[in-house]
């Protein structure tokens, strides 16, 4: 196999035409011939069994150009592309057989490569950063957490309040008829978590336990279409009101829930570990900082395929986080009223800044000469085997070496970037009181609240490889 031409015919997208050797060629045959000779019958042979010479006789050679070109294609589209260097950002296209006969084959197929691009002043990029702090307000916060996670429930003979959990039976209806999902028994509601639609909780406060009445609603209009602006009537039955009683805060308190023996421990822990996370958040700011700066001085025309395929990637992983908080992306959806071209239009402009950023950092890696070494890429497979807490070679399989190798190189850049960027201190304005709102979460009353769920083990990420090579489109006829 040998690439014959590789030509620039629009930017950012070359035809490359390859031939296939004779000998290349009817070995591709044979295998074809091997692949299908199950199927095929000769008189005087049972199925599968007639000899491949007769075989080629009776029906000739051409009857598996086809599955021989499907056959040769990958390897030598791969071939082509490393001879003629090339860093593809899509699948190939626009295959296309010229020639074909028994003295070998000629196709012609299309790519899209990584653009060309002018990359601006680099270093001294101005960027601004919250100042990392942390106040006894936010320990005791923190603190106060755990409190609650160790409340007890217990169930008083009393008027439902705002922070009860509320035990109950509800049938749901729209102009008399009972809706799909809107019946539920002996759920547990906490008052004022804003689980249910706006309105619902507030008209349980006030009821005792053994109260029946009716909770009279309208659903929001960015709701789920066939419910959305209608008003509704549950009927309640309420059988429990619990409350929640949470523990002092003392050393008792602290050894139960922690590995400490004192509150002070417990709090300078506490403190030791939010001044942490405040730091891994301030360094991402300006990462994303930087990647907005590194954006705007990148000067290309980049394929939309390129955007695109960030923005695929970026509604993978929400729908996965979503999976993961025990939900079904379709529902979400249809529940917050968006459409999965809304979704994707949300990703975009993310998206485009991600693309720019990383042709960004591949251009600075080639202007500061960054090398990436073996033991960098060892290093890289161990530390990611540590967070996802699996072995070190199912890192390994999900990413290839020369990915990693990648990777590397535009971290080192953006290490570089940082390193030279004007970073200044801004403190956040002063928090105002929130505005009183309905609940952002938009779920059908009749839906259950997930039961809690420890997190799920962590997994190393699904592997990020290039789309994979397909056929020419258009083949000789058998």
């Amino acid at each position: 196999m040998a690439l014959k031409s590789s030509k620039k015919i629009e930017t950012n997208v070359y035809e490359l035409e390859v031939s296939v050797d004779a000998a290349t060629w009817n070995d591709a045959i044979d295998k074809a011939f091997d692949k299908t000779k199950k199927d095929i019958q000769l008189p005087g042979f049972r199925k599968g069994k007639a000899p491949k010479a007769m075989v080629f006789k009776q029906y000739g050679k051409e009857a598996f150009y086809n599955e021989a070109i499907d056959i040769v294609f990958p390897e030598a589209v791969d071939a082509a592309i490393k001879e003629a260097g090339l860093e593809l950002v899509d699948s190939p296209f626009d295959g296309d057989v010229k020639e074909i006969n028994e003295d070998g084959a000629l196709f012609t197929f299309k790519a899209t490569v990584k653009p060309e691009i002018k990359l601006g002043k680099y270093k001294g990029l101005k960027v601004t950063a919250c100042p990392v702090e942390v106040t006894d307000a936010e320990v005791d916060e923190q603190i106060n957490s755990m409190r609650e996670r160790s409340a007890r429930l217990v169930e008083v003979d009393r008027k439902v309040k705002n922070g009860d959990l509320a035990t109950i039976d509800f049938t749901g209806s729209v102009d008399g008829k009972e809706f799909e999902g809107g019946h539920a028994d002996d759920y547990e509601l906490e008052i004022g978590s804003g689980s249910f639609i706006p309105g619902f909780e507030d008209q349980i406060i006030g009821h005792k336990a053994g109260d029946e009445f009716d909770v009279n609603v309208k659903f929001p209009e960015e709701y789920a279409a066939e419910l959305a602006g209608k008003d509704a009537v549950f009927a309640i039955k309420l059988h429990s009101v619990k409350e929640k009683e949470l523990p002092e805060v003392d050393d008792e308190f602290v050894k139960d829930v922690s590995e400490f023996d004192t509150l002070a421990e417990l709090k300078e822990d506490t403190k030791k570990h939010l001044l942490e996370h405040k730091k891994e958040h301030a360094d991402q700011e300006v990462e994303e900082g930087l990647a907005k700066e590194l954006a705007a001085i990148v000067d290309a025309e980049i394929p939309e395929v390129m955007f695109e395929r960030e923005v695929d990637e970026a509604v993978q992983n929400f729908a996965y986080q979503i999976q993961q908080a025990g939900m079904d992306p379709e529902m979400y959806l249809q529940y917050t009223g968006m459409s999965i071209e809304d979704l994707r239009a949300q990703f975009r402009e993310r998206a485009e800044v991600q693309v720019k950023c990383k042709l960004a950092l591949d251009e600075i890696a080639k202007l500061e000469k960054i090398e990436v070494t073996d033991d960098d890429i060892k290093a890289r497979y161990e530390e990611m085997a540590k967070m996802y807490e699996v072995e070190v070679s199912v890192v390994e399989s999900a990413f290839p070496s020369d990915q990693m190798a990648k990777d590397l190189k535009g971290s080192k850049a953006l290490e570089i970037v940082k390193a030279a960027a004007k970073i200044t201190e801004e403190k956040p304005a002063a928090k105002k009181a929130p505005a009183k709102k309905a609940p952002a979460e938009k779920k059908a009353p009749a839906k259950k609240a997930p039961a809690e769920k420890k997190p799920a083990a962590k997994k190393a990420p699904a592997e990020k490889k290039p789309a994979a090579k397909k056929a020419p489109a258009k083949k000789a006829d058998k």
